[in-house]
């Protein structure tokens, strides 16, 4: 809770332009948030602080958004009123720094709603891609590397499908196959047998479930001992014919190993990320078969962006309302979150 004294809170945005600001915010979120608060006008940029010093000195609540500055010691001096940062985003790891919770400062993220456009979007690639449906296109087009039949082993209904990863994406994605007739396995020593159970899985080691399953989804964290978890040997394991989702991270993949197993036409990919990210012109991923490549569109855009910016204007309401966020991101659990 904010006690503003004779004025109303203040709420500065923080994020890469204006544009990016009007995606977040439609009209309804903007009245809610000027309901609540005063917002000064415009976005304070990258590499603008400095023009913003008068306004810092009696901000509350940053809204943040992609591009917002760090928040070091150096910005936070500009800020000694500054109770809580309100991120409109996904992951805030590379905004907040120690400094912040040194100063008692309160952090939301809207992880969680930006969780849903990714797991749509992994459920998308992992029935496409068990239907066989980018094979029969470029078949359709006569540019096929590998035969098609549509007689062939392939579909839905009884197949395996392999999470690696109970975060938030990865629960959520868990909850949009219930649906499905799939066998569903999952990977994650953090979960315990019975909670696994409750998310609809079978909790199996990493190894049995990439020899499992016709098409293995990746969403774990990156961290240090997650880097290059899928490698070589992981990849050895996989079925023929199998199939690679990763819409978490391009490095808990060896880049390398997968593009040696899918020029063999033995694995088949759908990668909206990748290690190197983005990758160069020429790279091998671009001519290898049986991989779809997207440019890191699975989390939030276009008219998404707009259930981040709702969440974010929720959050500060609930703040100045009680002093309490619904998704606060604490200091403790910074390492073991995306």
């Amino acid at each position: 809770m904010i006690d503003p004294g004779p004025r109303r809170p203040r709420v500065v945005l923080a994020m890469r332009d204006e544009a990016l600001a009007r995606q977040l915010l439609d009209e309804r979120a903007w009245a809610r948030l000027h309901r609540v608060a005063d917002v000064a006008e415009g976005v304070l940029r990258p590499g603008a602080v400095g023009a913003w010093d008068a306004v810092l000195a009696e901000t509350d609540v940053l809204l943040t958004g992609w591009d917002a500055p760090r928040l070091d010691a150096s910005f936070l001096d500009r800020a000694p009123q500054l109770s809580a940062v309100v991120h409109a985003a996904g992951t805030v790891k590379w905004m907040v720094t120690p400094a912040v919770w040194e100063r008692g400062i309160r952090v939301s993220t809207a992880a969680e709603a930006n969780a849903i456009p990714v797991a749509e979007y992994a459920l998308a690639m992992i029935l496409l891609m068990g239907k066989r449906a980018f094979d029969a296109e470029a078949s359709l087009r006569g540019v096929s590397p590998r035969a098609w039949d549509p007689f062939g082993a392939f579909g839905n209904n009884g197949a395996v499908v392999g999470i690696v990863g109970a975060s938030r994406i990865g629960r959520r994605l868990l909850t949009l196959l219930r649906p499905h007739d799939l066998e569903v396995l999952l990977y994650d020593p953090t979960v315990s047998a019975s909670d696994a159970a409750g998310l609809g899985a079978r909790p199996v080691s990493l190894d049995e479930l990439l020899a499992a399953s016709d098409t293995v989804s990746l969403h774990a964290p990156s961290l240090p001992g997650t880097r290059g978890m899928i490698g070589a040997r992981e990849l050895a394991l996989m079925k023929d014919g199998a199939a690679l989702v990763n819409a978490a991270r391009g490095s808990l993949v060896d880049t390398d190993a997968l593009v040696a197993e899918l020029n063999t036409h033995r694995l088949r990919a759908a990668l909206d990320v990748t290690d190197p990210e983005p990758l160069p012109a020429g790279h091998p991923l671009f001519s290898a078969p049986g991989v779809i490549l997207t440019p890191h569109i699975a989390g939030s855009f276009g008219n998404e962006l707009r259930r981040l910016g709702a969440h974010a204007v929720s959050e500060i309401d609930r703040f100045i309302a009680t002093g309490s966020f619904v998704e606060e991101v604490r200091q403790e659990s910074l390492a073991g979150i995306a």
